[in-house]
């Protein structure tokens, strides 16, 4: 009699979790907020390294959910851990929906219209900025710029 008790007792307690688990997902909506506000891209010196090799990196959607923002990730200079600059992947003559096209092993772009660009053509974001922790690991802070100030890397 106990045995069956216990088996009794656990069964209506799965049940009971099935159902408030159900409960719960159904009123879930997606958001967009759920994303991570801060991209960790990689150790300074590989990714500056990289830079070097093959020019600046084309991080596509980074920014919005709808697929409309690329980020140019950049590096100047011989110090890895200074001299990052992050764009958006569009002209700053053009809206965002004039993306680029990153030309391999060079430092240019091609535009939505055909044109050669150098990375400094690039629009510069507002709300977006790299951030070196420790002077090895390399972000990029996709949050808004008031609350980036507030808020601690991880």
């Amino acid at each position: 009699m106990p045995v069956l008790a216990g088996i009794a007792f656990f069964t209506v307690f799965f049940i009971g979790l099935w159902v408030v688990a159900s409960v719960i997902n159904s009123r879930a909506t997606p958001s967009s907020t759920v994303a991570n506000k801060v991209f960790e891209v990689g150790k300074v010196e590989s990714m500056a390294k990289a830079v070097a090799e093959d020019g600046p990196l084309l991080f596509p959607d980074l920014k919005s959910p709808d697929g409309i923002r690329s980020i140019v990730l950049d590096h100047t200079g011989p110090d890895p851990a200074k001299g990052w600059r992050v764009y958006y992947g569009y002209p700053a003559d053009l809206g965002p929906t004039c993306l680029v096209t990153h030309v391999r092993g060079e430092r240019t772009f091609t535009d939505c219209n055909q044109r050669v660009l150098q990375v400094d053509q690039l629009q510069i974001p507002a709300n977006v900025r790299p951030i070196v922790e420790n002077k090895k690991t390399l972000y990029i802070d996709l949050r808004d710029a008031s609350a980036a100030a507030t808020t601690v890397v991880p």
